[in-house]
């Protein structure tokens, strides 16, 4: 290459460097941005995660709040079968985050395995709910029933807990550092303020009001339901 065709070679990458151009690249996809919130850095999405995640532990708490009286008042067990199962069933609550999280990081991904295990978690909720009436069916029908829909709503409890934080935490760009922190704090005071009010709504629904005859723990356990069905729709 003699010295014009060097020469002519800087001239020609200059041009492209002076115009804004650079060499081809390649065609690469345009990540788009989320909507914000109010005009915020915050992404609107996450106004729905909080409001579900209030809902969920207020179905889950509001429902556990009064299991053991279910329990003693309504299958008549003694109080050793009452706690044993109702320890079984936290035990399971505990432990099916392991799959949750097993099925999201290696099938489904965060969203998929939110919807389809609250899915899974509104569908025992219900069949619990209907385990309650007393006009359904014999002792053991309610049982089954009622056994059930704690499997169910375990699975669909645990399950999520591994996912719906950090599929939060994803929405935010990289440089929201400060937001993506206030968002945990808002999301954590959701789970606490849920499980709060639920703890002393729902034993008010079975004690003060009546149905069928008897304490109404049908109406106990279908609100809860209903706040799951609620966070499902979030």
């Amino acid at each position: 290459m003699n010295t014009f065709q060097r020469n002519e070679s800087k001239e020609t990458l200059f041009a492209f460097i002076s115009a804004g151009d650079g060499p081809p690249r390649g065609d690469f996809p345009v990540q788009k941005k989320s909507p914000k919130l109010c005009g915020s850095n915050y992404p609107l999405s996450i106004a729905f995660i909080v409001v579900n995640e209030f809902c969920e532990r207020f179905s889950y708490y509001g429902m556990r709040a009064v299991l053991t009286l279910y329990f003693l008042s309504f299958f008549h067990w003694d109080e050793n079968l009452s706690t044993a199962v109702y320890h079984a069933f936290s035990a399971l609550c505990y432990f099916t985050p392991v799959i949750g999280a097993i099925v999201a990081d290696s099938w489904l991904g965060k969203y998929k395995t939110i919807i389809y295990l609250s899915i899974v978690y509104v569908v025992g909720h219900l069949i619990k709910s209907v385990g309650a009436i007393p006009s359904i069916g014999n002792q053991a029908v309610h049982v089954i029933l009622s056994m059930v829909g704690l499997f169910l709503i375990a699975l669909g409890t645990g399950g999520i807990k591994p996912c719906v934080s950090a599929f939060g935490g994803d929405q935010f760009e990289e440089e929201h550092t400060s937001e993506r922190s206030k968002f945990f704090s808002i999301f954590y005071l959701s789970i606490n303020a849920g499980s709060l009010i639920s703890t002393f709504v729902t034993p008010v629904l079975r004690g003060d009001v009546k149905c069928f005859g008897e304490d109404c723990y049908a109406l106990a356990f279908g609100v809860p339901a209903a706040l799951m069905v609620l966070a499902l729709g979030e």
